[in-house]
């Protein structure tokens, strides 16, 4: 029988609600240039803190996805057409923000032959053309694992590729139904092949059933596919709909992960229970650069 802890939180895993002049500035610009953001359509913990700071991950391809993953906020159904005026929007809107750092993302496009790889490389070159000095990161879907697809993505040379596996391999079934384990890693390997001097990126969640073991097998996986940046955070239940809390991390097990992930020769480790992918996006580049 699956034991699922209550709902309340820990205060070490309380928000305040988002507020304050930069973030209603950035909410207007994103709704003037009809831009989306995962830190929205996710409902990302950390959205009034980046916000405040004029950091946002931008989302490309739509607001609708075609998997329906357990953890995921982001509407699943059948997307739209494809914008091809949202590249040049989202350099516009990194111009207008003064960013050093852009994130983008993106929901996955599987109906697509190329999963939306072509939208990719035109905003990472729409971004570098408007704000040259500005680096790139992007987090892309799996694009089913073909490499034709990723290589269009790389070739825009992204300063770091980021692809999350999310969770170990035996919770796929629930957590990620429409995705492969390896096929990810796989993916992540493959960039780095393409283009060796990108630094790659992934990362998982804790607190969907995994056990310690699992865990730093999946660490040890990464590091043998060649990942620079590893990023560990807390599952938050967006919604009953989704896939309940099995338990709360203690920070002290955040920080033990950390620590094995430096031993393991990770180029950066960022963990702790708020910790998303694009959390600290910056400083996660330049410790990857340093360290």
């Amino acid at each position: 029988m699956t034991t699922i802890i209550p709902e309340r939180r820990p205060e070490w895993l309380r928000v305040r609600a988002p507020k304050g002049e930069n973030y209603q500035q950035l909410k207007q610009l994103m709704r003037g240039q009809s831009l989306h953001t995962v830190c929205e359509e996710a409902r990302c913990p950390n959205i009034g803190e980046c916000w405040g700071h004029k950091t946002a991950t931008f989302m490309i391809l739509g607001r609708v996805c075609t998997r329906s993953c357990g953890f995921c906020a982001v509407e699943t159904g059948r997307p739209m057409g494809l914008d091809w005026e949202e590249p040049k929007r989202v350099a516009e809107a990194v111009q207008e923000m003064g960013l050093r750092h852009a994130v983008v993302t993106s929901v996955n496009r599987d109906e697509l032959k190329d999963g939306g790889a072509a939208v990719f490389a035109s905003t990472i070159r729409w971004i570098r053309r408007l704000n040259p000095e500005c680096k790139v990161e992007v987090l892309t879907p799996d694009f089913k694992g073909s490499a034709d697809a990723l290589r269009v993505v790389m070739d825009a040379k992204p300063d770091i590729f980021n692809h999350n596996v999310e969770t170990i391999p035996r919770l796929y079934k629930r957590v990620r139904p429409q995705a492969v384990y390896l096929r990810s890693l796989q993916v992540l390997k493959m960039a780095k092949e393409m283009y060796p001097g990108t630094r790659t990126k992934s990362g998982f969640m804790l607190g969907l059933g995994e056990t310690w073991d699992e865990i730093l097998e999946v660490m040890h996986d990464m590091r043998e596919h060649d990942i620079d940046i590893l990023t560990i955070g807390q599952y938050l239940r967006p919604s009953f709909q989704h896939l309940p809390i099995q338990r709360y991390v203690p920070l002290e097990e955040f920080a033990e992960l950390k620590a094995e992930g430096k031993k393991m020769g990770f180029r950066h480790v960022e963990s702790g229970p708020f910790v998303r992918s694009s959390y600290h996006a910056h400083e996660q580049a330049d410790g990857a650069t340093k360290e």
